[in-house]
């Protein structure tokens, strides 16, 4: 029992960092239908942003919103001068341009910041605590609950506000959305924003358990895709459980079988989704009458 709740708060903890990067990929295809491979270069972005304004001398409090707030601004760039430019350009063509993205951004982070891990301090004071036999730092039951608290606030947005609202119309019908006054290539820079920000926001918090690196983006956002995959492509709600999910496998598998076997059993099973539900696991099938 004392191993199971091991594995489960870690497996929620990882898995709630996976959430954040697959709401960004759903908020990203859902308004503008671009699979976004540079998503994990946001998280890389907002890790090494808030050590750099920790090690300027600013508070750790500080530094994560600032280095959210700039990589929001980088995500807005990236729409405004790589994919509004060629839009409407086959999907393959798009996704090329993310990997672009990904290796440009990859490789202005190694200039910057060079190839040496950089250590983010932990949010709060790091002592162990016990949680039904399992022992536990305090870095991690905080991460998760800001991820929570973040993840329930996204829910809040994206259902109940205007601007939500209106990402969601352009993502359900563009032309009845402009029909309707709304403008369609600004909610498609805003998608961009909000899941800079969203990758931002993970990659600082897993950053003091793991370190940050200029090539830590790659790994993770395959796992934000797998994420989202497991999830549905679009489905917010769907994209939280699949990342929930995905941390859970790497968890369990890693304490019950081996570390090494890891990534091949979360990848299995992301073929096994493929083959049984390609819509997701969490959301229902959708078609067309023709």
């Amino acid at each position: 029992m004392d191993l199971f709740m091991q594995y489960l708060i870690t497996g929620l903890t990882i898995g709630s960092v996976y959430a954040l990067l697959a709401v960004g990929f759903v908020t990203i295809y859902n308004v503008t239908g671009v699979l976004n491979l540079a998503q994990g270069e946001f998280a890389m972005l907002g890790a090494l942003i808030s050590v750099t304004f920790v090690q300027a001398g600013l508070s750790i409090y500080i530094s994560i919103p600032l280095a959210i707030v700039c990589t929001a601004l980088i995500g807005f760039l990236v729409e405004r001068l790589a994919i509004n430019p060629v839009k409407g350009a086959k999907p393959g063509i798009l996704i090329v341009i993310t990997l672009g993205v990904s290796i440009f951004l990859k490789g202005v982070a190694l200039l910057i910041w060079g190839t040496a891990p950089k250590s983010l301090p932990p949010l709060f004071e790091n002592k162990p605590v016990q949680i039904l036999g399992a022992v536990v730092n305090t870095q991690s039951l905080w991460i998760f609950l800001i991820l929570a608290i973040h993840l329930v606030a996204l829910y809040w947005f994206f259902d109940k506000t205007f601007l939500g609202s209106a990402l969601r119309a352009s993502e359900r019908n563009a032309h009845a959305a402009t029909l309707m006054g709304i403008n369609v290539k600004n909610m498609s820079a805003i998608a961009f924003s909000i899941a800079a920000a969203l990758g931002a926001l993970a990659g600082a918090m897993i950053a003091p358990l793991t370190d940050a690196t200029y090539d830590m983006g790659f790994f993770i956002g395959i796992k934000g895709f797998v994420a989202m995959v497991f999830g549905g492509m679009h489905s917010i709600q769907g994209a939280v459980a699949g990342g929930l999910l995905l941390g859970m496998i790497e968890a369990f598998s890693g304490g019950y079988v081996s570390t090494y076997y890891t990534d091949a059993i979360a990848f299995g099973f992301l073929l096994f989704v493929l083959f049984i539900r390609p819509q997701g696991l969490f959301t229902k099938a959708e078609g067309t009458h023709v």
